[in-house]
């Protein structure tokens, strides 16, 4: 998918972009292909955004550790205000307040939206927090009856417990 130039965008049919996606994402593993459709209209001061796509991704069980497959899905919808900000010298260890009014994505108006990234983000965030092979998953199964007794060295440690009260 490239890039996007939002002037153009004004003068597309309808100040609207439709993107068909039907292509593995950079950075995002996946066993099939992102396949799906987005949506980018500009609407005067801001792009409005939507997506609906899917794929299947290797998750890793965080009870057992064993992979799984799962279909990941992304049905969302942005707003993205389009605004000039002034360019602030920003330095990395200086630490500084952010109004809550700046906590909203923001692009300048005479720049690119890049749908990759944008649909990689919503990915990233619709990816499980938890991750369970299956809501039954028992966790690790140590096998330590079974594995103590296949061992002929542990039996004569086997026979002393077993005269051990209670």
């Amino acid at each position: 998918m490239e890039a996007i130039y939002i002037p153009q965008l004004v003068r597309a049919p309808e100040q609207t972009e439709a993107i068909e996606v039907q292509d593995y994402l950079p950075d995002l593993e996946t066993l099939t292909p992102v396949q799906g459709s987005m949506r980018v209209v500009h609407r005067g001061n801001y792009l409005e955004v939507s997506a609906q796509a899917e794929t299947i991704m290797t998750l890793t069980c965080d009870r057992c550790l064993q992979q799984y497959n799962q279909r990941i899905k992304v049905n969302t919808s942005e707003l993205i205000w389009l605004q000039e900000s002034p360019e602030e010298a920003i330095e990395d260890d200086v630490e500084r307040e952010v109004a809550f009014e700046d906590l909203v994505e923001s692009l300048h108006p005479q720049g690119h939206f890049y749908p990759n990234e944008w649909l990689y983000e919503q990915f990233c965030l619709e990816i499980p927090q938890r991750q369970l092979c299956n809501q039954d998953c028992q966790g690790i199964v140590t096998h330590d009856s079974v594995s103590s007794a296949a061992d002929r060295r542990w039996a004569s440690l086997e026979a002393f417990k077993d005269q051990l009260p209670g």
